[in-house]
C-alpha cells in the first residue's frame, strides 16, 4: 500500500469521505470538504486529519486545504404591509417553531431600523464575531441561530442610514457563516421600500408569510405587501392573522379589538391559503418581553405556533 493510500484508509472514518489525499516527497496534501459545517466543528475535524496523516511514518508534513461548495438555502420572508401588527413576534416564534420539527433554521432581524429580535430571543447585547470578514450568527439557548442589526449598535442608538447602507447591511447577514442551516426565516420591515427590494434582487426569497390584524387599515397595507411579492415572482406561502379575539381572563368571553375574521376573508377573495389566527394574548406578550418565545414552551401558546410551522414545512417539502 502506498503512503497516500494508507493515510486515505486511516482518514476515512475521522473524515467521513470528505478528504482527499495526495503524497509526494514526505509531504501530504489533504484537501478537506467543510460544506455546511460551522466553523468550530471545520476546524476540529482539520485538526483531527492533520493528526492522524502525521501519524504516517514517513510523513513529514501536512498540508490542508479546506473547500466549500455554495450552500443553495431557501429563504422565507416574513413580511406585512405595516408596523405594530406582530410581525417580528411571529418571525421568531415560527423559527423556533420549524426548528422544533427537525429544519436546520437561522433568523435574519432585516428589519434594519427597528430591530427587536435580539430580546425576544434573549442575545441582547451579543455581538456577532466574524471570520475572513464573514459574520457568524450569534447562538440562542432555542437552537436558532440570529443576526440582527441589534446586535451591531449601541442599545437605543439610532440607525440613521439611507437605503444602500441598509441593504448592504442586510446583505451581509444573509451572506454570512450559517453553516448547514436550510432555511432562512427573514423579518422583514414593514412597507415596500429599499430593504425590501435589495433582498428581493439580490436573494431573492423562496416565498412569504403575509402577517395582518383583522382590522382593514391593516389589510389594506397587507394587500400592498402580497401585490409587491406577486409582481416580483415571490410566491406567497399565505396570510396568517394576528391579534385574532381576546378571551377575558376573569369571565372567558372572546372580544375582537381588531375585528374579526377579516384576514380570512381577504386570503379567499384573492386566492391565497389562509394559514391560521392567533389570539390577542398576554401570556405571548409578556413571553416575549421576557426573551421566552412562546413557541419554545409547551403550552397552548405553542400549539399555535407548531400548527402554522406545520404548514410551513409542508409548503417547504412539496
Amino acid at each position: 500500500m502506498t503512503i497516500a493510500a494508507e493515510i486515505q484508509a486511516l482518514l476515512a472514518p475521522v473524515a467521513a469521505g470528505r478528504a482527499t489525499t495526495r503524497f509526494d516527497a514526505g509531504r501530504a496534501d489533504i484537501v478537506l470538504d467543510v460544506t455546511g459545517l460551522a466553523p468550530a466543528t471545520r476546524d476540529a475535524l482539520e485538526a483531527d486529519v492533520r493528526a492522524t496523516a502525521a501519524s504516517v511514518a514517513g510523513v513529514v508534513e501536512v498540508r490542508v486545504l479546506q473547500t466549500s461548495e455554495r450552500r443553495q438555502r431557501r429563504l422565507i420572508a416574513v413580511a406585512s404591509g405595516k408596523g405594530g401588527v406582530g410581525k417580528s413576534t411571529v418571525a421568531a416564534n415560527l423559527a423556533i417553531a420549524l426548528a422544533r420539527r427537525g429544519r436546520r433554521v437561522g433568523l435574519v432581524d432585516a428589519d434594519i431600523y427597528g430591530p427587536s429580535q435580539p430580546k425576544l430571543l434573549s442575545v441582547e447585547g451579543i455581538r456577532p464575531e466574524a471570520r475572513d470578514k464573514t459574520m457568524i450568527p450569534i447562538p440562542t439557548r432555542f437552537g436558532v441561530p440570529m443576526l440582527s442589526m441589534g446586535g451591531l449598535v449601541a442599545e437605543g442608538q439610532a440607525v440613521a442610514w439611507r437605503g444602500p447602507m441598509a441593504g448592504s447591511a442586510l446583505t451581509q447577514m444573509v451572506d454570512a457563516d450559517w453553516g448547514d442551516t436550510e432555511v432562512l426565516i427573514l423579518d422583514l420591515p414593514p412597507g415596500t421600500g429599499d430593504v425590501q427590494l435589495t433582498m428581493i434582487q439580490k436573494h431573492k426569497p423562496a416565498g412569504a408569510v403575509i402577517v395582518s390584524t383583522p382590522q382593514d387599515l391593516a389589510l389594506i397595507d397587507a394587500t400592498r405587501a402580497i401585490d409587491l411579492f406577486t409582481k416580483v415572482g415571490v410566491p406567497v406561502i399565505g396570510l396568517l392573522e394576528n391579534m385574532s379575539g381576546y378571551a377575558c381572563p376573569h369571565c372567558g368571553e372572546v372580544s375582537h379589538p381588531f375585528g374579526e375574521g377579516g384576514a380570512e376573508r381577504a386570503a379567499t377573495r384573492m386566492n391565497l391559503p389562509f394559514l391560521g389566527r392567533i389570539p390577542l394574548e398576554m401570556a405571548i406578550r409578556t413571553a416575549s418581553d421576557a426573551g421566552q418565545p412562546p413557541a419554545a414552551g409547551n403550552g397552548p401558546e405553542a400549539e399555535t405556533f407548531a400548527a402554522l410551522a406545520a404548514k410551513l414545512d409542508d409548503w417547504l417539502a412539496a
